[in-house]
């Protein structure tokens, strides 16, 4: 049997993907659910005309970012359902593993904000987390979001419908997740700032019996597929 995934690109920096489907240069861009905005930060260095707003919803990564200030980049505290901003204000939204965190109930309630913060023409880049392999496989012992990713796209499905939008590309591609040994992975993956996943003595003992199947003299590798959806504005 053929591999469905064995033609996919490996893609080491999502904001090559991003550049190749939208032009970027001279862009107010906002990011929803930025985390560390490490992939806005980079963007900003490639493209130096852009500004961009982030938004992030917890309260000790946010200050965390703006302890880190960078040129033309702004951070906001807030949530992609409540975007305390103006209505056409920006070119392009990012949602970067970001969407299918958004309280499930509230989701249609975001995309509707995003439509109203962005110019028409504008677009929205979303990328997700597909639900399937390896990594997925360890991360859902701890952190099964199954139901919620199904929800994501679920809600673009439905803004799509609602005439707002257009879906104008979609790609599909993986990236690299390495991690240097398991307490690199649980600091990382099981602990973030933004979540408490509940790990208890159990549960810490056997996601690290899952992970050392997949550790080597270098570490654990994996690879994460992914799915961006780019929508235009109407």
């Amino acid at each position: 049997m053929t591999d469905a995934r064995a033609n996919v690109a490996l893609i080491d920096d999502e904001l090559d993907v991003l550049s190749a489907l939208v032009p970027l240069d001279g862009w107010d861009i906002i990011e929803l659910g930025c985390g560390a905005a490490q992939l806005s930060r980079s963007l900003l260095e490639r493209h130096r005309d852009c500004r961009v707003t982030a938004l992030e919803v917890d309260l000790r990564q946010h200050a965390c970012n703006v302890a880190a200030p960078q040129d033309r980049l702004r951070f906001v505290f807030g949530g992609a359902e409540a975007i305390a901003l103006p209505d056409a204000s920006f070119d392009l939204t990012l949602m970067l593993k970001s969407l299918h965190h958004v309280p499930q109930g509230s989701m249609a309630q975001a995309l509707d904000e995003v439509a109203r913060v962005l110019r028409r023409g504008g677009y929205l880049y979303v990328s997700e987390p597909v639900y399937v392999g390896a990594f997925n496989d360890l991360i859902r012992l701890f952190n099964d979001e199954g139901v919620v990713r199904t929800a994501a796209q679920a809600a673009l499905d439905a803004a799509l419908r609602s005439g707002a939008w257009e879906q104008v590309a979609e790609r599909r591609f993986e990236m690299p997740a390495c991690f240097i040994d398991f307490p690199d992975f649980e600091r990382r993956m099981m602990r973030p700032t933004y979540a408490d996943h509940h790990i208890d003595g159990g549960k810490l003992a056997a996601v690290r019996r899952a992970f050392q199947k997949h550790a080597g003299t270098e570490g654990a590798r994996f690879t994460r597929p992914m799915h961006v959806r780019l929508l235009r504005r109407i």
